[in-house]
């Protein structure tokens, strides 16, 4: 099972192993409240099927890590079962990988039922097939009296069907979760305003943007992984019922497929919403691997196609270098600040566009064409709950109105009908 190793008032130390950078292995700990005692970059990994390196550098790693009073060791790449036992078994310090570490902040994050519910259901899934690294001499066959429920077998074999037997119970419980919330939504789709899902890796300020763009008071804090739960605000904009800004879970690169799969309700937010927000921070420098990540978990659930706008936010804390780069990366990106709101006309300008397209003028006669009344005041009531209605002037000719609309709304087609007649 997921070992406990944070005691009250003290930080479990933790000693890191990865291939390349560990610059984010390194922030998931941290994030996990736990002090990194020292850490090892394998600059060449010879795979085994035993350790998932050669015995003589885990040997070392062992050693090492010992020599730094570590009371664990993380890898940033994933151990299978048999491997988490051999290396609890060889150094016999508690193991395990950047996968576990990523399910231990969801836990911890996790606030509102469906949220614990889907990482309860990830934790069981993960720790199901590592039940044996937790008993040693112990799966042994468990007695009883004649008749009594799990007579001959294992105390191994008891505890996996009671895992798999809460899978199941969460599983049950989890999908009535999700038809309240498909009921919620239902609801809000009677109310015809467009969508748009802020997408991004953990802690690129998602749900700052949100709070600064509609005044909401979404939870903000500088780790990873600060969002579980998907939040929705009204976006209002002058001449129109405004838009619906959903914050989502932030994403990362290697996301486990069962926290993908325990979340896939949450992340339908995503691919469900008319316009995808894509924000990336500015000020890290791994900002366009970042975006990559995003786009692979966008492709497996299906919300690579929607319509995009990539934002680089932070720009406040961000290097004219760095920002240049990422401009010269990603040409049609937004720039803004959370912070300062700078760039914030442009980003509403740029979702318009995407949303509803260029403004168009029209002058709307008062009469059509057999002198009935046009009943214009309907048409701009409809304008500004299916688009947006930008300026009006009565003149004695008819209405002259500058407005965006979706071409395929019943409104535009109207309108275009009444021009035509008249």
């Amino acid at each position: 099972m997921i070992i406990n190793l944070q005691e009250e008032n003290r930080k479990a130390k933790a000693f890191l192993v990865g291939e390349t950078s560990l610059n984010e292995l390194t922030g998931l700990v941290e994030t996990l409240g736990m002090e990194i005692s020292g850490h090892m970059i394998l600059s060449r990994r010879t795979f085994s099927a035993t350790y998932a390196i050669g015995s003589g550098k885990a040997q070392e790693i062992i050693d090492t890590a010992k020599e730094y009073e570590s009371e664990c060791i993380i890898f940033d790449f994933e151990l299978s079962p048999t491997q988490q036992r051999n290396w609890e078994k060889l150094g016999n310090i508690p193991v395990f990988d950047r996968h576990e570490t990523i399910i231990r902040i969801f836990a911890d994050r996790a606030r509102t039922k469906e949220a614990v519910i889907q990482v309860e259901l990830a934790k069981l899934n993960y720790a199901l097939p590592r039940l044996a690294h937790t008993y040693g001499d112990m799966a042994r066959q468990r007695g009883g009296s004649y008749g009594s429920k799990g007579t001959g077998e294992t105390q191994l074999q008891l505890d996996k069907r009671s895992i798999s037997e809460k899978i199941e119970k969460l599983k049950i419980e989890l999908e009535k979760v999700i038809k309240e919330r498909e009921t919620n939504r239902k609801k809000r789709e009677k109310i015809p305003l467009p969508t748009c899902a802020l997408v991004g890796y953990t802690n690129a300020g998602k749900s700052s943007l949100l709070n600064a763009l509609t005044g909401a008071d979404v939870f903000v804090e500088d780790k990873l992984f600060a969002t579980l739960d998907p939040t929705t605000r009204r976006l209002s904009l002058a001449g129109s019922s405004g838009i619906l800004l959903t914050d989502t879970v932030g994403f990362i690169s290697n996301l486990p497929h069962n926290l993908i799969d325990a979340f896939k309700s949450t992340l339908e937010e995503a691919v469900r919403a008319n316009l995808l927000l894509v924000v990336l921070d500015a000020s890290d420098n791994n900002a366009t691997q970042h975006h990559e990540a995003v786009m692979q978990v966008l492709s497996e659930i299906g919300a690579l196609e929607h319509k995009q706008i990539i934002i680089l936010n932070k720009i406040d804390e961000c290097e004219s270098i760095q920002l240049n780069n990422l401009r010269h990366k990603f040409p049609n990106a937004v720039c803004v600040s959370a912070k300062t709101k700078e760039g914030f006309s442009i980003l509403v300008e740029n979702i318009l566009l995407e949303l509803y397209g260029e403004s168009q003028n029209f002058v709307l006669p008062y009469f059509d064409k057999n002198g009935k009344d046009s009943n214009i005041s309907t048409i701009l009531q409809e304008i500004r709950q299916i688009g947006v209605l930008e300026n009006t002037k009565w003149l004695e000719d008819g209405v002259y109105i500058n407005a965006r609309l979706p071409v395929d709304s019943k409104v535009y087609k109207s309108i275009n009908l009444l021009l035509h007649e008249h």
